[in-house]
């Protein structure tokens, strides 16, 4: 079998799984080709630590579509989820977009079909469709003005009062949103299967263990989780918030991806995992699954082959386009 004939058939399953010369070193590997090929690096704060200490830009979401937007690379690696290369791919209809790994998916977007939101919104059709960026193009496509955690109080503020609102998938998000907006806003029933996870009885014996510790949350968790968080913000918020603060000790209930950039920004810091309501978690702490299928073996090959490559059919593209154009307006 040829490699190109190998390449084919392994890309049907989402990810390169070619052998690697064991004396190479990766990062310099990784480090050659992306200088050779003009590649940039983006990768989300969900990522392992490892993957964090390559790329040329670690963010949120909102952060990572700003790099996205703007890069002059002629080829985009995305070291995230699906929906994050696609909306790279988006941005840039003429560059390549890489993930190391296309099973790299999103319970949040796969709670939001293509299908029944389209059904949903005709059964609404003077509803103004905020839709969370965790969607697919085709959801995107559908949606007048895209969001991130990080904007979405001030994206769902800048809507006329007048306007009914459809705010999509995440119903945790959303929830939050009308108590922060006062806006009456129709959910759509989705969520997130990490933030949907934390343990209410575990974080309060935590916070028996920890009297001075501060419970910061991501919106996307529950709300009984959310009724007792000291704070409550997007993923670079909650950044910023560990660093600035007065209090040394944290209770962190978002992905624990987080907590490598929480280390090096606030190194005096405690910082505590939110535990899971699983038992049978080994590691005590809350992890996205899909956000933990690329690594670096998978970057190097992505880099050196050029694939997996993600792609977004023309004229959905443009449809999608402008909802997200209108969120960087906006931010």
């Amino acid at each position: 079998m040829n490699l190109e004939k190998a390449i084919k058939d392994l890309l049907e399953k989402g990810f390169l799984d070619l052998p690697i010369d064991k004396n190479i070193n990766l990062i310099d590997e990784i480090n050659r080709l992306r200088k050779e090929k003009n590649a940039v690096i983006l990768a989300h704060y969900y990522q392992v630590p490892e993957i964090q200490d390559i790329a040329d830009f670690v963010g949120d979401s909102l952060g990572l579509a700003q790099q996205a937007a703007k890069t002059k690379a002629d080829v985009i690696l995305f070291a995230g989820v699906h929906f994050m290369a696609e909306t790279a791919k988006i941005l840039n209809p003429d560059k390549k977009v890489l993930l190391p790994d296309l099973l790299a998916g999103c319970s949040l977007a796969e709670s939001a079909p293509k299908d029944k939101f389209e059904a949903f919104k005709k059964q609404h059709p003077n509803h103004v469709v905020v839709s969370y960026v965790n969607t697919s193009a085709e959801i995107k496509a559908l949606t007048d003005i895209v969001c991130t955690s990080s904007n979405a109080e001030k994206i769902i503020n800048s809507i006329p009062k007048d306007k009914e609102i459809i705010f999509a998938p995440d119903r945790n998000l959303g929830a939050y949103l009308i108590k922060k907006t006062g806006r009456d806003m129709l959910l759509w029933d989705g969520a997130c299967e990490v933030h949907e996870e934390f343990s209410l009885e575990k974080i309060k014996a935590l916070q028996k263990e920890y009297p001075n510790a501060k419970l910061i949350a991501h919106p996307e968790s529950r709300d009984y989780i959310l009724d007792i968080a000291d704070f409550i913000g997007s993923t670079s918020g909650l950044l910023k918030y560990v660093q600035n603060s007065d209090a040394t000790e944290f209770i962190v209930a978002t992905e624990s991806g987080i907590l490598h950039k929480m280390a090096k920004i606030a190194p005096d810091k405690t910082l505590i995992p939110a535990p899971p309501m699983d038992d049978d978690n080994s590691c005590a702490c809350t992890e996205c699954p899909y956000m933990k299928r690329n690594t670096l073996e998978k970057i190097y090959l992505a880099l050196k082959y050029e694939k997996p490559e993600v792609t977004v059919e023309k004229e959905l593209a443009k449809k999608a386009l402008v909802s997200i154009e209108r969120m960087l307006e906006l931010s």
